[in-house]
Formats: C-alpha cells, structure tokens, sequence
C-alpha cells in the first residue's frame, strides 16, 4: 500500500510552466526589490506563496459557471449558493463578499462598541489583526503552549488556552472583549488544526461572559478531518456532520472561501441567528462589498463556490490534500530541516530562526530564506515572521515574532508529488549555504500589511 494517498483525480486541462535561468531569477528579484510578492508569476517555477485562490476548480464547477446568474439583485445563483452554506453550517443568515479581508471589513468594526476594546483568538493571521486594529480594537493571541515546541508531537497545537483566554476576559473585562475568534486551521501556529473539545470549551467561555464566539474558518473542513482522524471518538464520523458540529459550537463565521471553498475568489459571512447584526452586516456590505445577493462577486463565481463548499467536504479529496502536505514535511523532516510538526493542513512551516540565527529577527530570516529558495530553484514561498507581524500600533517598534516561518503553502489540486520533491531538495540545498546570508532592511515600508508591498535591500 502506498504511505501517501494518489490523487482522486484525473488531469484533463493543463497550465503551461517554465524553469528560467538563475541569472533572470535574480534580474526579477532585483527588479521586485527583494519583495516575492512583487515578482510576476511568470517567472516562478512552484508557485508555494500562498494556498488561497490559487487552486484548481472542477469539471463540475466550470459548468456550474455557465448558469451564473449576473442579475444586480435577487440572482438566483445567491440562492443556490445560500442555501449550500445553510446546509453546511445551520446559520440562517448568509452575506456573500469578495474574500476574507471583506468578510473582515464588515464584520469586525461592528462587534467594537467602542475605543480600546479587544478580540481574543488562537492565533490571530496578518489581515485579520489589521482590521482588528483598524477597527479600533488590540489583538490578543493565547494559543497552547505546545505550539512552540516545533519538535513535539501534540495532534492539535492550533487549541487555544483556555485558562489564559479567561484570564485576559477577566483582566480586561468582558465589556470590552468585542469578540473571541478561532482561526480554523491555525494559520499562525502553523496550520494546526483545533479539536472539537477544544472549541466546545471556547463556546463555554463566551457564553459564560455573553461574547461572540467567532470562526475564521477558511480551512474549516481540513480542521475537520484532522478531528476525524486524531479525536477520539470522531474515527466513524462524517466529514459533514463533525463540520456541523463545530459550527454548532460558534455564533459568526467568516470565511475566505479561496481556501476551502476550492475556488479563485470569493468569501462570505455567516450569522447563527442575530437578526439585527446579520441587518447591520447587510448595511456595510452595501457600501463595501455590493448589493447582499452579490457582495462582491459575480453570479457564476457564486455558482462555482456553492459546487466548490460540497467538493471541499469530500473525504477522498481531504485525505490526498492533507497526505500532500505531510508527504513535503516528511521529506524535509527526514533532511533534519526544523519545521512545525506535526505537519499542518495546507502549508509546510520552515522555522528560520534555527537556520540563520545569525539573522536577527528585525532583518527578517525567513524572508531571506524565502528570497534564496526562489533563487535557487525558482520556487516561491512567503514569510509569516516578523516581517509579516508588523510594528507594535502604541510604540511603533518591530514586533518579534515566536517563529520566524517559511511557509510553503500548496495549492489544492495543482501540484503534483514530482513538483515537491523539487520544492524539497531546494529548501535542502538552501539549508547548506544559510551560513552565508545576509539579512535585510526597508527601503520603503507602508503602514499596514507592510509585507505585500515592501521594498527591501540586503544589508551591506
């Protein structure tokens, strides 16, 4: 029997790759000021920057598309696609948006009542503690502490501590704590997924101090099958009944549905049964996103999202999806590269910190790291470390990250076994001259979300 799944798929279209030249690797990179966000996508061989959006859709999506219904209001694709997201999550109220950061957008200033309140979570991702804090708000983060000990085995490292998070709704009291936000699979953490225990003993906490118990669930459904397969009790369950027990547990969900809704773009925000928050929701979509029956998107990109949320439920997907990413861990595992295990649902995370610790944290390791592995094979990958945590909003100091992560985050249904091996032996040969690297500073830094557009320079 093979130790990883095949995929439960043919391939029937194909997108064109080529390798270029280390030389026009390095042209690009110059060009893009030492910023992979700002390199063309031409010149990348494996793309690995992100998981969202980047994909592949279905037969079955595709033809979904061609019904898209574009009417400005009342289009019949809301419907289909409202009533798929009321059948997976039992919330009755479903506003579709553009992406996650619009799910953001609407919905987090409306939970903060006033100046100086805070949202609680597992792990906070980049977007969402910037419209926390453009909302008016802080963001807190109490994962477990096992979540630090990258060598250790622990089959949910993305929980959230409890006994910290009731004592921060203590200290700060629970009027001013406007939300406590699961982030499902724990992006930050490593793309750790929470167990169902776990979220049963959050939804206990905000009920017993009134607070709205939020679920970032982009990767709902992997957190589901690690559930499946790690909790006990969970072994025989249904992919779609463990999912409906979870969102049983929450009040909001919002999602970027780029992830798990196996589509390019879209998201959406679900409310349980909040008639006047669901009414304001639908006030600030109007003005951000669009008219609540589109929000954002186009009737066919509704379609597709409505197919995409049933195929990103299937069993057999899930296993060769999550047998992906632990297929690439193992193979930099085995290569003694240190990295969050056990592996996560969507994204392999290189910790290098451990690899260059002669790169202090305010020159950014991983995205040295990220830069070099473009270079050497033209695979790209992202830093969440430092870099991506930003300033502190009071003191304006760089904030240090507890990991300096490269993360090498997979497409769904894109990449073949083949492409990572190639990814790995990069990221090995990588490891081997990290001695030489040189860390980097700004030659231009915006205020927010600085690390999509940041220019930067290596250190003399």
């Amino acid at each position: 029997m093979n130790k990883y799944v095949a995929p439960p798929y043919r391939i029937k279209m194909v997108e064109p790759i080529r390798q270029i030249s280390r030389e026009e690797r390095e042209d690009y990179l110059r060009k893009a000021y030492n910023n992979l966000f700002l390199v063309p996508s031409e010149a990348v061989y494996i793309d690995l920057l992100t998981d969202s959006g980047t994909g592949a859709m279905s037969h079955f999506q595709w033809a979904a598309m061609m019904r898209g219904d574009e009417a400005y209001a009342g289009s019949s694709s809301f419907y289909r696609f409202e009533r798929t997201v009321r059948s997976i999550t039992g919330y009755r109220h479903v506003i579709p948006v553009h992406q996650g950061r619009g799910a953001e957008q609407v919905l987090l200033p409306l939970l903060v009542k006033k100046p100086g309140m805070y949202f609680i979570s597992n792990m906070h991702f980049d977007t969402t503690r910037a419209h926390v804090e453009l909302a008016g708000a802080r963001a807190l983060d109490c994962v477990i502490a096992d979540c630090f000990d990258i060598d250790k085995y622990h089959p949910f490292k993305g929980n959230m501590d409890t006994g910290r998070c009731e004592d921060l709704i203590k200290k700060h009291t629970p009027e001013n704590i406007a939300g406590i936000i699961m982030t499902l699979t724990n992006n930050s953490a490593g793309g750790q997924p929470v167990s169902m225990n776990n979220l049963r003993e959050v939804n206990t906490l905000a009920k017993k101090y009134r607070i709205p118990l939020i679920m970032d669930g982009a990767r709902y459904a992997e957190n589901a099958c690690f559930i499946k397969d790690r909790e006990t009790g969970y072994a025989d369950r249904d992919i779609r009944d463990i999912a409906h027990e979870m969102f049983d547990c929450t009040d909001i969900f919002m999602m970027s549905a780029k992830k798990d809704g196996l589509v390019n773009i879209g998201g959406l925000i679900a409310i349980r049964d909040d008639d006047a928050l669901f009414r304001a929701c639908q006030v600030r979509t109007v003005a951000y996103e669009g008219f609540p029956t589109y929000g954002g998107m186009a009737g066919r990109d509704m379609e597709a999202l409505a197919v995409g949320l049933e195929e990103g439920l299937d069993i057999d997907y899930l296993r060769h999806r999550l047998d992906q990413v632990r297929y690439l861990a193992d193979k930099l595992r085995d290569a003694d590269i240190p990295i969050q295990y056990p592996a996560g649902g969507h994204a392999v995370f290189v910790e290098c910190g451990r690899i260059c610790p002669h790169i202090p944290y305010e020159r950014f390791p991983a995205q040295v790291m990220c830069n070099e592995l473009y270079l050497e094979a033209g695979v790209r990958a992202i830093e969440v470390g430092s870099l991506l945590l930003g300033r502190d909003p009071e003191s304006g100091e760089n904030i240090k990250s507890p990991f300096e992560w490269m993360r090498l985050s997979i497409p769904r249904r894109t990449y073949t076994y083949a492409h990572l091996d190639i990814a790995a032996e990069a990221v090995i040969a990588v490891r081997k001259k990290s001695s030489q690297l040189r860390g980097l500073i700004f030659e231009y830094e915006p205020p927010v979300l600085r690390h999509f557009t940041s220019k930067m320079k290596y250190e003399s």
